[in-house]
């Protein structure tokens, strides 16, 4: 049976689906080893954050019975997810014994819930202009993240563009999506600059440089604060929805649902006890249904991250999230999902903008030991 597939050749619901129609199969054929195999299937994810995105949603979609549990080998600049579940944020190597040594943790990896969150666009169709997410390769069509949805889908509304993502570490708005947009557009034009992961991380710090992110600039519209081209609201444990007020020195916001961001960094870090219980903030696991929320004004701020107890602006800790956009704010924003930035076009003259962040399940994943993800079943589940 083939066990490895090329995903730029093969999409992972057309492998998944015949793998299991395969089992399915042998198991009418009397197979006696066909129900063993089904039960103890395990899969491994090869590439960056975007590619784990895209296969985690495939077995969450297919609804496979058992569903498999997943493990990341890292191979992308950022590598968040393979990170936040002890896979480490470098390639483990292509020699033999690397290879046995990856495989020999996947055996003895335990299984880890973590929650699914899908985000949700709409905007009213405008009889002139394209509203489609831009890729950094310029096509509007090349998203795996995030796409429009037509009928019969069941999000579909009359008079309305729709468009559905759905993310499993962070979704961020903001300066740090179009740094990361601009370093995934110069990688397409320019794909001999970026060689490995390290010259990688390099061109990623000079464009964030060049971009403003480092200070505030005047030449780049688009990175105006959170404050100005949003009303954020987030949804409280009593189903009310209430504003989120967000410092107007925010210039990117992340909703976050794992301890790793931007190349292994975490935004939310370990709250004051104290500060905690006046805020109503609990200890931030990754399968208890809540999202963190956290604010940046720019990189240097971010930095602060590199401090033993460095985090971000902690906004909130909610179920849902909802961006209302300003009319007439912006034409346009920068967003990203767990890796995968796009532009993202806004009618200036549609004051009905609107994204919305809600629970989409859960799927399992393949922690080893030094996992720094956490359960709510397991609080000390953290590695070091």
């Amino acid at each position: 049976m083939r066990q490895v597939f090329d995903l730029v050749e093969t999409a992972p619901e057309e492998v998944l689906q015949q793998l299991y129609e395969n089992i399915e199969n042998l198991k009418e054929d009397g197979d006696p080893l066909a129900s063993e195999i089904q039960k103890r299937l395990k899969l491994i994810v090869a590439g960056g954050d975007g590619t784990a995105n895209w296969l985690l949603g495939v077995v969450s979609d297919l609804k496979l019975s058992p569903p498999p549990p997943v493990a990341t080998v890292p191979l992308g600049t950022g590598n968040n997810l393979p990170f936040s579940f002890g896979w480490g944020k470098k390639n483990p190597g292509i020699d033999r014994q690397s290879v046995m040594s990856f495989l020999n943790q996947v055996k003895t990896a335990k299984e880890m819930k973590i929650d699914g969150w899908y985000l949700v666009m709409r905007m009213r169709a405008l009889k002139e202009g394209s509203y489609d997410p831009i890729a950094p390769s310029g096509q509007t069509k090349s998203l795996n993240a995030f796409r429009q949805v037509f009928k019969p889908d069941t999000l579909y509304m009359d008079g309305f563009h729709t468009f559905r993502g759905r993310f499993w570490n962070y979704f961020s708005m903001g300066m740090d999506a179009q740094v990361s947009y601009a370093f995934h557009s110069d990688r397409k034009l320019h794909p001999e600059k970026f060689k490995n992961q390290l010259v990688n991380q390099s061109n990623y710090l000079k464009l964030g440089c060049t971009q403003g992110w480092f200070c505030t600039s005047c030449f780049h519209p688009s990175s105006r604060n959170i404050a100005q081209l949003a009303n954020v609201r987030i949804m409280r444990r009593q189903g009310q929805w209430e504003d989120l007020y967000v410092p107007r020195s925010i210039r990117s916001i992340v909703c976050l649902n794992l301890p790793s961001f931007s190349g292994g960094l975490d935004p939310w870090g370990t709250p004051d006890p104290k500060k905690s219980l006046e805020r109503d903030l609990t200890p931030p696991y990754v399968d208890d249904g809540l999202i963190e929320i956290v604010g940046f004004r720019d990189a240097w701020h971010g930095l602060i991250l590199l401090l033993p107890k460095g985090h971000g602006t902690r906004l909130a800790q909610t179920n849902a999230v909802r961006f209302e956009f300003r009319k007439g704010a912006a034409d346009h924003t920068s967003m990203r999902i767990d890796g995968e930035p796009w532009k993202q076009p806004l009618p200036v003259d549609d004051g009905s903008v609107t994204v919305e962040i809600s629970h989409a399940g859960q799927v399992k994943m393949l922690a080893t030991p030094f996992c720094r993800s956490k359960s709510i079943h397991e609080p000390s589940s953290s590695g070091s």
